[in-house]
């Protein structure tokens, strides 16, 4: 059996924030504003996995108005999001998550970022592809960042 699932996320830039993409510190002199460390990549993975699973979205399992996960490491939850989807008895087949930014440029962090997520799913690499494009100036990209993640999982 597969299951697929989609996953969005998108933050607005905040002075005095680090920004975080897939576990990696990018310097950009601003970060995103939220309850977390505000990985929108991660946010929009994570969701992608509960969406395959059923099992609802972030904000349901770490809700934003909890003090618990207030500054989280998104990785953390992330960890969290994994071994939920084995116990459910899945593994990850494969990710692929688009960041949506007008800035930073990302291509230089894109290998480390697909390390990261590969490293919390305990996967090869090769299954998880991590791509940043822009709006051309269009959207919503210039006051924040955006994130769109598919997973395909797999029963075990």
């Amino acid at each position: 059996m597969i299951r697929i699932g989609h996953g969005y996320d998108v933050h607005r830039f905040a002075e005095g924030r680090r920004l975080v993409l897939c576990g990696e510190e990018i310097p950009c002199g601003e970060g995103l504003l939220g309850h977390s460390d505000a990985d929108v990549a991660v946010h929009a993975l994570m969701d992608a996995v509960l969406g395959a699973l059923a099992l609802g979205d972030i904000g349901k399992l770490f809700p934003d108005n909890d003090p618990a996960y207030e500054g989280a490491d998104s990785m953390k939850l992330l960890a969290q999001v994994t071994a939920l989807m084995r116990r459910e008895g899945f593994d990850l087949g494969n990710a692929d998550i688009t960041v949506i930014a007008e800035r930073p440029k990302l291509a230089k962090y894109i290998p480390k970022m697909r390390e990261n997520i590969a490293r919390a799913f305990g996967c090869d690499v090769g299954c998880v592809s991590v791509k940043a494009t822009t709006e051309e100036g269009l959207g919503i990209a210039g006051k924040g960042i955006a994130a769109h993640a598919v997973v395909l999982l797999e029963k075990k």
